[in-house]
């Protein structure tokens, strides 16, 4: 049996994303074969595309994505033939079957469809992991959040503002501050236009955020630093403007300030701690408690088009491959 796929053989552009057949072997222990309904795109793609985060080569793309089992390997007994589930942690997602193993995937309940799970599974669980992990969100609490109008920005807001804190969020363009603020933020900061950490100190009269969620990195990092209140805490859970420059962690000394760059590999490695994320954010979906925007869908082949879309930073919501 064969499978197409998306590879990359060397780190560059976009461009360097190729479709590809090969060969896919039956399942091995622990194992089982998906037929791939939607494939998730994600600035960790990218990040593995261009040799940020590097990656032995060849490799196939993506991590996340939707499906349903087709064959079920040796020794696997949580799975069986015809399941839907979603992963957001299995290599060459990019693609029209995996392999995978059955420990990485959840199922996907009834009542959420397999485009939704893929565009969901990823960044809802960061979302979850952020508001309820990184730090426990407590009710009056303060946040920025940047990139709010993004896939895992929306959900974050959606998050925080269920558990009781005022949001600001940062965008940069009319059409994003208004899903900005329907997905809940009290705040809307037009970075392209105003200082956000002037704002955020504005708003807080003077005290600064208990927490900043930045995955821009390179650009935001200093800004959210100061805006923070004292002891407060900046999550840097990206860097979609590139990585930050070393830094004097003497710099924090004033305002006795906390930073911490998490993962969502170390916010789910347990089996446990991962459905219970995976289903706290498939039951808020199917409650209408958590609303996800896909933003784009694109057909396999175009991976690189999406790629490009994601990068262009004028996206909104999810974007997802179709094979």
């Amino acid at each position: 049996m064969s499978l197409h796929r998306i590879a990359v053989h060397e780190t560059g552009g976009p461009e360097v994303l190729r479709l590809e057949e090969v060969a896919l072997p039956d399942p091995g222990p622990g194992q089982v074969r998906v037929r791939v309904s939607a494939c998730g795109v994600n600035f960790i793609d990218v990040y593995h595309r261009t040799g940020l985060y590097p990656r032995p080569l060849p490799f196939g793309a993506g991590i996340e994505g939707a499906g349903t089992v087709e064959a079920v390997g040796p020794e696997v007994t949580t799975l069986a033939e015809g399941d839907r589930v979603a992963w957001a942690s299995a290599p060459d997602s990019y693609a029209d079957a995996i392999l995978a193993p059955a420990a990485l995937l959840v199922r996907i309940p009834d009542g959420v469809e397999d485009r939704v799970a893929a565009a969901a599974i990823l960044q809802g669980m960061t979302a979850h992991y952020l508001a309820h992990g990184t730090r426990e969100t407590l009710p009056g609490d303060t946040a920025l959040v940047h990139a709010a109008a993004g896939g895992t920005g929306r959900l974050l807001v959606q998050m925080l503002v269920r558990a009781g804190a005022r949001v600001i969020g940062t965008c940069s363009t009319a059409e994003k501050e208004r899903l900005v603020r329907a997905a809940g933020a009290e705040h809307v900061v037009r970075y392209t236009e105003t200082d956000f950490a002037e704002e955020a100190r504005r708003i807080t009269d003077g005290r600064g955020v208990d927490v900043v969620y930045d995955s821009v990195g390179r650009s935001t990092f200093d800004g959210s630093l100061a805006s923070l209140k004292t002891r407060g805490i900046l999550v840097l859970f990206g860097q979609s403007s590139g990585p930050v420059p070393p830094f004097d962690p003497a710099r924090l000394t004033p305002g006795s300030l906390f930073v911490t760059r998490p993962s969502l590999a170390h916010y789910s490695a347990d089996p446990e701690e991962r459905e219970m994320r995976a289903s706290a954010v498939y039951d808020a979906i199917r409650a209408g408690e958590l609303e996800v925007r896909i933003g784009g869908e694109f057909p396999l082949a175009d991976a690189a088009e999406a790629h490009r879309a994601l990068e262009s930073r004028k996206t909104t919501g999810k974007l997802l491959l179709i094979p």
